[in-house]
């Protein structure tokens, strides 16, 4: 299996392109500057995606701008801290700062040029408008959970992808989805028999941070710390024919 087989790259967005987790605990300093002790930056990260995860699947149709605002004032409650609502909209807004990786936009640049980029994010469409400017590109389709209706790892989002896409001529087989998280996407994506690309972002971290443990550790068929390394292992199958 090379790089090259393939005709669509499609994305997971947060953790994989915009670095979500900078932009976390960016947005929560408000409230973690108000816990009695010290939280390290893994301690919030985890907790965050407790919180995230049974959140989205709970209520899996509140859009993800709402939904953070609930996982605000539930971290408020674990910590003990006080936190109106105003506070937890805020957080709620805060994905039009999170960061877009230092090498995504360039990368995806150069990727547009050989494949059809697709994304497939848990967002809502207001907030990855935002981060779409940070990643100066024309996505040919994106499909967020706001579309769907629910949240990764649910199949629906997977199977509402590849209808889509067969609609544009893009068939299973032609897909590699590149993702960052092993719990939202790369798990999700063994079970539909998608060639998977795992972008290590977190390679020299513990833990799996914003995302839950997977569990039993799904296959990946490439692994790349960066989406530099992603543009370079192209090029070199390019360059070799």
């Amino acid at each position: 299996m090379k790089l090259t087989d393939f005709k669509a790259l499609t994305f997971d967005v947060y953790g994989t392109l915009i670095d979500w987790e900078t932009g976390m605990v960016k947005g929560l300093k408000p409230l973690t500057d108000r816990v009695d002790g010290t939280l390290s930056r893994n301690e919030i990260l985890e907790v965050h995606a407790h919180y995230e995860s049974s959140t989205q699947r709970q209520t899996p149709a509140k859009v993800y701008s709402q939904l953070l605002p609930v996982v605000y004032k539930r971290l408020a409650e674990e910590w003990g801290v006080e936190a109106g609502w105003d506070e937890c909209l805020a957080y709620g807004r805060s994905v039009e700062h999170w960061p877009a990786f230092a090498d995504s936009a360039g990368a995806l640049q150069y990727l547009k040029k050989h494949y059809k980029l697709v994304v497939l994010s848990n967002v809502d469409n207001a907030s990855f408008a935002h981060s779409n400017r940070k990643l100066e590109v024309a996505f040919d389709a994106a499909y967020t959970a706001e579309d769907v209706g629910s949240y990764k790892p649910s199949p629906r989002n997977f199977e509402y992808m590849i209808e889509n896409l067969g609609r544009l001529g893009i068939e299973k087989g032609d897909i590699l989805h590149t993702a960052e998280s092993l719990f939202h996407d790369h798990k999700p994506a063994n079970e539909f028999g998608l060639a998977n690309c795992w972008i290590y972002r977190r390679h020299n971290q513990e833990g799996f941070g914003a995302t839950m443990d997977p569990g039993e550790r799904p296959s990946v068929d490439f692994m790349f710390n960066s989406m530099a390394a992603l543009v370079k292992a192209h090029q070199a199958e390019l360059e070799a024919g």
